[in-house]
């Protein structure tokens, strides 16, 4: 077997690590059903979307050109991608604040407040979707 070559079960192993801490997650919050959404969760949803976002983007170029049809089934998977992101991102932002002292301090983050870097994520993988998506994808 050459380097490329991976068995069936050992092709993807971190994307199926990421599958089952999502799928723990989900049942995490199945027990607390009666808490909203905070803006942390949101935050970390908003950082797996992206990062999947960006996973895609790479599967629909490289797939594009030997089989069009299937490029432009997951050029139409990142589109709908990032409006889940976005969604997301908009979401965040009209939650409030932790009011109970365990707020945001940016002094003691190196990479700064929360509410920046969700923006500064958000504003990067808006930048790969303004390069490759229409105006009129993004609406429909």
């Amino acid at each position: 077997m050459s380097p490329d070559e991976h068995p069936v079960g050992d092709a993807h192993p971190y994307l199926r690590a990421a599958t089952a801490g999502l799928r723990h997650h989900t049942r995490l919050l199945a027990t607390r059903a009666s808490q909203p959404s905070d803006r942390h969760h949101l935050d970390t949803l908003h950082a797996h979307l992206t990062d999947l976002h960006r996973l895609l983007d790479q599967l629909a170029e490289h797939t594009r050109p030997e089989r069009p049809a299937s490029g432009r089934h997951l050029a139409t998977a990142h589109t709908r991608l990032w409006q889940a992101a976005d969604a997301v991102h908009a979401a965040f932002h009209l939650l409030p604040a932790a009011s109970d002292g365990t707020g945001c301090h940016p002094e003691r983050l190196p990479e700064g407040p929360p509410v920046l870097t969700i923006c500064q994520r958000h504003l990067a993988a808006s930048h790969v979707v303004r390069r490759k998506t229409t105006p009129a994808d993004l609406a429909s």
